[in-house]
């Protein structure tokens, strides 16, 4: 089986676009307030966690201190899986390729952060021991503290989103319209790791020559078609792992698209991990 990790250099490129771009996917305040809160806090040296540390649906709510074009990544630890065995992990050549976190647990959330407002996600964390990872760009993120998540007695359930929209080996599946305000839920349901990031571009006829020039490997023949920032709606997650966010994008077409790579260096994207949607009032 095909293994996968993130195309650098076109990945970069819009990573790049979407510094510019904090706030633009957040979850709804009216929502998340329902939801026990997990606090995430990282700098470019450190992270902390804090808040709700109990199983269940919850908001995670992070902050970002100095650290331009921010990750945060929480991983899953599988039981009988030891922090050595997890930091001896780290620091080897597996790392390089996330699809290999299966040897220790899954991903389970990874989203983009950035100085400023507070990024806001919905998911669902199961009991058992955690990994936080933080970086910068195309850096490699690096461990930076672990937590537990302790069983509740009375897990809190998730809202149930308006639409949901799912990665799969090698395609998108789901509404190719989602409007503002609406609540939808991003999943990775292949078995490798997959990301969901939107760029928008001008006209549907823009985003048909877009899927063109991905599936062609014509990197700079796309940047000329994105008009803003992209949207990072879920960054590379293990299979059945999901987050949940408020549409507050522009309104417009955009391309849905996955930058991760097989062994053979061919990007999702080319493989036909792209699609265009629609964000409508």
């Amino acid at each position: 089986m095909a293994t996968s990790k993130p195309r650098p250099q076109l990945r970069r490129a819009f990573i790049a676009l979407a510094a510019g771009a904090c706030g633009l996917v957040f979850a709804a305040s009216a929502q998340a307030a329902t939801l026990p809160t997990l606090t995430v806090a990282v700098t470019p040296t450190s992270a902390s966690v804090g808040g709700a540390l109990e199983s269940g649906g919850v908001n995670v709510k992070t902050t970002d201190t100095g650290l331009k074009e921010g990750i945060v990544i929480v991983i899953a630890l599988r039981p009988g899986v030891t922090l050595a065995e997890a930091e001896g992990f780290a620091k080897s050549k597996k790392v390089q390729d996330p699809n290999n976190i299966n040897e220790l647990g899954s991903i389970v959330f990874d989203a983009e952060v950035n100085p400023g407002a507070p990024n806001e996600v919905q998911t669902e964390l199961k009991p058992g021991t955690y990994l936080l990872l933080s970086g910068t760009g195309e850096a490699e993120p690096t461990v930076k503290t672990h937590f537990t998540v302790a069983a509740s007695k009375a897990p809190a359930a998730l809202p149930a989103p308006g639409a949901t929209v799912r990665a799969i080996d090698f395609n998108f599946r789901g509404p190719s319209v989602l409007h503002v305000g609406e609540l939808v839920r991003f999943e990775d349901e292949g078995f490798l790791v997959h990301m969901q990031i939107a760029f928008p571009v001008k006209n549907v006829k823009s985003a048909r020559k877009a899927v063109k020039f991905l599936r062609e490997g014509k990197e700079r023949q796309i940047r000329k078609l994105v008009v803003g920032p992209p949207v990072s709606f879920q960054g590379p997650v293990s299979h059945g792992a999901f987050q949940q966010q408020t549409i507050t994008a522009k309104p417009g077409v955009y391309v849905l698209v996955c930058f991760m790579e097989t062994q053979d260096k061919r990007d999702h994207a080319r493989l036909g991990m792209e699609r265009i949607i629609q964000i409508a009032k």
